[in-house]
């Protein structure tokens, strides 16, 4: 048996304003060859299908588009698993026609852990393998709140709750797995899980939109929150595809297309694992670039002499350009413009250092895009000079707040 997993497709996502669905199609034509080619079985999604819980029309039809010409392909199965980006509501909403399919959808955990837990069979009826489909686990899912909680008390509470449901729903999958070999004594079916979550030392870039899970840093778990009788495990949330603490058979497929210009030099992957006893063979599939990121910065000089090199390369990029020298340029956007002309390369962004040094009070390499929510909130503190001691609870109740505001399922009644 062969399984494919990817993860963090974030369907909707834009890059500076500039819409990306030509990328998206792409990407999917590129997987439905790969899925043909290496006779894929089954396709594993450990979440973020899309970038926000309100999905375009667009990107909701590049989704069910490639969910039934998969069905129909070789892949016998998929699995979905809701993200923390994804509305749960959303992605079970058509989990009963899906079935139909062979397509299973896991939006949020349910009252049985049981719906966590399915059984894939081969052609002939009898069962290859067994999925734990364990979705984003928000936090009310896992930790009861008492009052007085530190928020180190929070985070054991959270650890605990992802080890014990895990625990959980492997359970169950190992006994299904007992019954299974004790009626076939020669067979070997592998427990593989998935996940959508952020593991210790995980790699992350700047700008990657790679959300904080829980609130405080505590919250990344480590490989032994996993339970010893799983064979593999498909996890998301990590755009950079990597093995979790060395451990091969526990792996982030990453995200399958830069996710901004920090992802623009990653390799982006695929990963594959056949499966021929419990022991999987793994290995992984380069995606190919379908849109060039190039990040130019330096003098105007400088800037112009990279883009008659990508001119000379024919490059299609879209480009995000810092201007870093001492002279204020007024024209600055005319004279690029006129050095991309006749190209098809595409400038999405101008950051002008200089302009922000002279003329406005933030920190000298920041724009209002390089900030996220939280450092907005501690750009407020220092504006109201609250005291340093006073800010750290203040600024893990602020940070709560916004989790939830990211968690709610607006699609839900």
């Amino acid at each position: 048996m062969r399984i494919l997993n990817t993860s963090d497709w974030h369907w909707g996502r834009c890059l500076y304003g500039r819409k990306r669905y030509d990328e998206f199609t792409a990407f999917l034509d590129w997987l439905s060859a790969v899925i043909e080619d290496q006779a894929i079985d089954a396709l594993l999604v450990a979440g973020d299908v899309f970038d926000t819980t309100m999905p375009s029309n667009r990107a909701q039809e590049l989704y069910y588009r490639f969910l039934g010409k998969t069905a129909n392909s070789c892949c016998r199965h998929i699995v979905v698993i809701a993200g923390n980006h994804d509305s749960p509501s959303f992605l079970n909403a058509p989990k009963e026609i899906l079935r139909a399919l062979n397509i299973y959808v896991v939006g949020a955990i349910t009252e049985r852990l049981e719906d966590e837990v399915i059984v894939l069979n081969d052609e002939q009826g009898a069962p290859e393998a067994i999925i734990c489909a364990v979705p984003y686990l928000r936090d009310k899912d896992i930790r009861s709140v008492e009052a007085g909680e530190t928020i180190e008390d929070k985070n054991k509470k959270l650890i605990q709750g992802l080890q014990n449901h895990y625990a959980d729903v492997c359970a169950i999958a190992q006994q299904k797995q007992k019954e299974f070999e004790d009626n076939n004594r020669n067979a070997a079916i592998p427990i593989i899980a998935m996940g959508h979550l952020f593991t210790a030392g995980g790699k992350t870039i700047d700008g990657d939109g790679v959300r904080e899970l829980y609130v405080g840093s505590l919250a990344h778990v480590g490989k032994d929150v996993f339970p010893a009788c799983i064979d593999y495990i498909a996890l998301g949330h990590l755009h950079i595809a990597q093995c979790v603490g060395q451990a091969e058979h526990i792996r982030y497929s990453g995200s399958p297309i830069p996710m901004g210009y920090g992802e623009a030099n990653q390799e982006k992957k695929v990963v594959v694992a056949e499966f021929n006893s419990k022991t999987p063979i793994i290995k992984e599939y380069p995606v190919p670039c379908f849109q060039p990121l190039e990040r130019v910065t330096g003098s105007l000089e400088e800037i112009q002499g990279k883009i008659e090199q990508l001119k000379t390369a024919e490059s299609s990029a879209w480009l995000e350009i810092e201007y870093t020298g001492s002279e204020i340029i007024a024209n600055l956007r005319g004279l690029l413009d006129e050095a991309l002309a006749g190209t098809s390369m595409e400038i999405l962004r101008i950051k002008r250092q200089v302009v922000y040094r002279v003329m406005s009070s933030m920190r000298e390499d920041e724009t209002l895009d390089d900030l996220d929510v939280n450092a907005v909130f501690e750009r407020c503190l220092d504006s109201h000079n609250v005291p340093s001691r006073q800010r750290p609870e203040m600024i893990d109740s602020y940070k709560e707040i916004v989790k939830s505001l990211y968690e709610q399922d607006i699609n839900a009644e």
